[in-house]
């Protein structure tokens, strides 16, 4: 077993032959809110109880405030990364791993605890880069969040399990450059979240249609506001899709 699932509250597992099983694990409930805010494209910002800054998918702008704290990094393409991140960042955590192989974090900050599942991603010019992109997992407030990052492909059942519990999922709904959006809406569909908030889509139309294929399984919700502030107590009751900042 990864080390980073050994620590993790979000997931147990148990051992079925050569398969990892998720197991459900129920923490008690907290009064703790994170912060969670829509910066563009597939960026958030989201703010611990603790106050720890992190932003997912840094390409250099992490929207108006602090310096981050942490910032998550994909490989996809330079909107999802950047070689320069401010050096007023103390954690920089890199989907891929430049020397080779998969990445692995397994890091405490103050009151979060970070860890990633890897992917592998299509390569524009044809075929494949292994592990070359993280779904990046947020354990704050006793609460999951996960990012799918620039997700190429349906996870398979040991990343699924790998993954395990999430409570809250940031997911590219743009339907072409990441997955499918048929593909898309099975993944959180199994992945089974209270609240799923979709990011990295053009214009209304991939929003519109993913919305549309969602509407039988979850609750629609659009916001104006770019931000939302989540606990485990304050969870839909029904599995929900909030936009946020509007369409």
């Amino acid at each position: 077993m990864p080390a980073p699932a050994e620590a993790s509250k979000c997931v147990a597992y148990v051992d079925n032959g050569a398969q990892l099983v998720p197991v459900a694990y129920a923490p008690a409930q907290a009064a703790d809110t994170v912060e969670v805010t829509f910066v563009g494209h597939a960026t958030f910002r989201l703010t611990t109880p603790a106050g720890v800054i992190i932003a997912t998918d840094y390409a250099g702008y992490a929207g108006p405030g602090p310096v981050p704290t942490v910032v998550t990094m994909n490989h996809a393409h330079e909107t999802h990364y950047t070689p320069f991140p401010d050096p007023a960042i103390q954690h920089v955590l890199r989907g891929w791993n430049p020397e080779g192989g998969p990445a692995e974090h397994d890091l405490t900050v103050a009151d979060v605890y970070i860890r990633n599942v890897p992917t592998d991603i299509r390569r524009w010019g044809g075929g494949l880069e292994r592990h070359g992109n993280s779904i990046f997992i947020f354990e704050v407030a006793d609460l999951c969040i996960g990012h799918l990052g620039h997700l190429h492909h349906k996870p398979t059942q040991e990343q699924l399990a790998l993954i395990g519990r999430l409570d809250v999922v940031l997911a590219p709904v743009d339907g072409t450059y990441t997955l499918n959006l048929l593909d898309m809406i099975e993944v959180l569909q199994d992945l089974r979240a209270s609240l799923v908030i979709p990011m990295h889509y053009f214009g209304g139309e991939s929003l519109r249609l993913f919305l549309a294929g969602m509407v039988e399984a979850f609750d629609i919700e659009v916001s104006q506001e770019a931000t939302v502030e989540v606990s485990l107590r304050t969870l839909p009751r029904e599995p929900t899709v909030m936009v946020l900042g509007g369409p």
